[in-house]
């Protein structure tokens, strides 16, 4: 098979030929943008997952449907080592900027925009002897209008959040149209952060203002959410982005490939759908692996089991070696530890990707420690985004089948 014409995209976050099974989530968007344009009050979207399931890509797509219904929109990647007040100005700016020809007042939109430089400027008041911002955070936007003063200034980011998110709401309300906010790895944010975009959705929702924050992160962002403000589990809509069906994995398969006028035999994707377990990522990976190893059309199960090893290898080093090398080796001997109790508790509860959750204390009695001295591993874990914690006292991999690559590495 000719590789210039290999249709498959295994990148992070790269838009696959064909987006298969989201169909139902870009309906429920598509209803909300309605919504909000008919002045019916919504909820901003939490996009939930695993690593691998195409998250990022469905957050793109749903900013592209935002742009289609001339919505002012912007994206930012949360980091744990950021605070979020820089990156939500420029996302706000670039939205506002999307608005600003359509608005009859460019007065109106000066005003916002001193008011952004305002937020944007402005850093968590300090005490005597408190350090000052760091030097990344020493921010001038490229905004022409001079800073306005008394409004999303104080220094509190939560009350700042809010008039600054109520004032871009405004500006969209002017156009007759919204503004979208995309935030992908939602769970990196700072407990203040959250708890300040919990704040502002809140009072957005309550005045019905045409303003939604769309965020994407890993399971464990509800509780995330739920932690910083109770009233989270009722303000957000979640959706849980999990792997493709059989359908859908091999809609993703075939309709690339048909338009290359190129076919798959049945044992073919049968095995292809046992290899990738229907995770998007590895689907768009084996199928790459697969196209490039097969002679001619249609591709075989025999093209499948020759491609297989090399599609394996590729995900061995980019997908979860670079994870597993940043571990140390004290984390290290809890994932594998993870590993080895994640495949007896799948066998006994059905799973067949086994993965599955596993208890912190049985880890810490397998490794024959008590819980408390395994805590800092398993904190340092979570931070890293390697493992997270859906339930109390259980902890699971953020990567799917990473314990049954673990269990292939040597000790």
């Amino acid at each position: 098979m000719d590789p210039v014409r290999n249709p498959y995209a295994p990148g992070a976050g790269q838009r696959p030929p064909e987006l298969a099974g989201r169909g139902r989530e870009l309906d429920v968007f598509d209803v909300v943008l309605e919504r909000i344009a008919r002045g019916r009050p919504e909820r901003s979207l939490m996009l939930t997952g695993l690593r691998g399931v195409g998250k990022t890509v469905l957050l793109n797509t749903l900013r592209s449907e935002a742009i289609n219904h001339l919505w002012g929109t912007g994206k930012i990647e949360a980091r744990p080592d950021q605070s979020l007040r820089r990156p939500i100005a420029a996302a706000l700016h670039m939205a506002v900027r999307e608005l600003a020809p359509r608005h009859r007042a460019p007065d109106r939109i000066d005003a916002f925009l001193g008011v952004l430089k305002a937020f944007a400027q402005r850093s968590a008041p300090t005490g005597r002897g408190a350090a000052g911002p760091k030097l990344r955070d020493r921010w001038q936007p490229g905004i022409d209008v001079p800073a306005s003063s008394g409004r999303a200034d104080s220094g509190d980011i939560e009350i700042d959040l809010v008039e600054l998110l109520t004032d871009a709401a405004a500006v969209a309300t002017d156009v007759g149209t919204g503004i979208a906010i995309f935030i992908d790895e939602m769970q990196d944010l700072g407990a203040e952060d959250v708890s300040a975009l919990c704040a502002a959705c809140h009072e957005l929702s309550q005045l019905g203002a045409p303003l939604i924050v769309v965020g994407a992160g890993l399971p464990h962002l509800p509780a995330v959410l739920s932690a910083a403000k109770s009233y989270s589990e009722r303000l957000f809509r979640y959706q849980r982005i999990d792997r493709l069906d059989r359908i859908a994995a091999d809609q993703a398969l075939c309709a690339p490939a048909e338009r290359e006028e190129v076919e798959y035999e049945q044992k073919a994707l049968d095995l292809l759908y046992d290899k990738s377990g229907g995770y998007p990522y590895f689907v768009q990976a084996y199928g790459k692996a697969t196209w490039d190893h097969a002679p001619r059309s249609p591709i075989t199960a025999a093209d499948v089991r020759v491609a297989a090893p090399e599609a394996e290898a590729e995900l061995a080093v980019g997908f979860f070696g670079s994870r597993f090398e940043r571990a140390t080796p004290a984390e290290r001997e809890y994932m594998r530890a993870m590993a080895t109790l994640s495949l007896v508790e799948g066998e006994e509860s059905g799973r067949d990707d086994m993965d599955a959750a596993v208890p912190t204390a049985e880890i810490a009695r397998a490794l024959g420690r008590k819980p408390a001295s395994l805590s800092p591993a398993r904190d340092a874990l979570i931070k890293k985004g390697l493992i997270y914690s859906g339930e109390r006292g259980t902890v699971a991999f953020t990567v799917p089948h990473f314990g049954r690559y673990l269990r292939t590495q040597p000790a």
